[in-house]
């Protein structure tokens, strides 16, 4: 991963629009992290997979109108945050205006999924960034958290903190509550 510091003095919306207009390598993901812009390659089979395996369950329990979606920006100006989580529920009709980001507090879920380069911010920077925008629950699948690979859950966020709902090492079932009320079996997402 790589990062494009800004200069001083720029503000959110002159960093918004380096990062829209900027020519990016193809297939990388672009965020903007706490006012930095940084550039990851396309993640891994297995960070793929288990993001296809969370997204089948969820469609599985979602009203007709939301969506799920892979490559949606999502903006937290007070955050200095741009950030394009592995997966977004949101109502569909969210994503019928024009551009390339919606606020974050439309979304009902997000699920950041741990690449080894970028764990730190997916586990601090983006938490708080979730939080501070009102996201109702955030899931993080950490594949790399030093105690071995864990999924957590974080919901009832208040001044930009998340309460961990709930966090099981991988090989068990971790429940998200309504409106999804779906149990999730980490034991079938890879390692490693």
């Amino acid at each position: 991963m790589s990062a494009l510091a800004t200069e001083a003095g720029q503000g959110w919306d002159d960093v918004v629009h380096l990062w829209h207009e900027m020519d990016w390598p193809e297939g990388c993901k672009v965020e903007i992290i706490e006012g930095i812009i940084t550039v990851a390659p396309s993640p891994a089979n297995q960070h793929n997979s288990i993001a296809e395996e969370i997204q089948r369950r969820l469609y599985r329990v979602i009203p007709d109108e939301w969506g799920i979606y892979q490559t949606q920006a999502v903006a937290i100006p007070a955050r200095s945050g741009m950030y394009i989580p592995d997966l977004l529920v949101a109502p569909r009709a969210v994503l019928m205006g024009s551009g390339h980001f919606i606020p974050a507090a439309e979304a009902e879920l997000v699920v950041e999924i741990t690449s080894q380069s970028n764990a730190n911010h997916d586990r601090i920077a983006k938490a708080a960034g979730y939080a501070t925008a009102g996201v109702p629950l955030y899931l993080l699948v950490d594949r790399w958290v030093p105690g071995g690979p864990t999924a957590t859950l974080y919901g009832e966020p208040s001044d930009g903190v998340y309460r961990v709902l709930r966090a099981i090492p991988f090989g068990g079932g971790l429940h998200l509550p309504a409106p999804f009320d779906l149990t999730l079996d980490t034991a079938e997402f890879p390692v490693g």
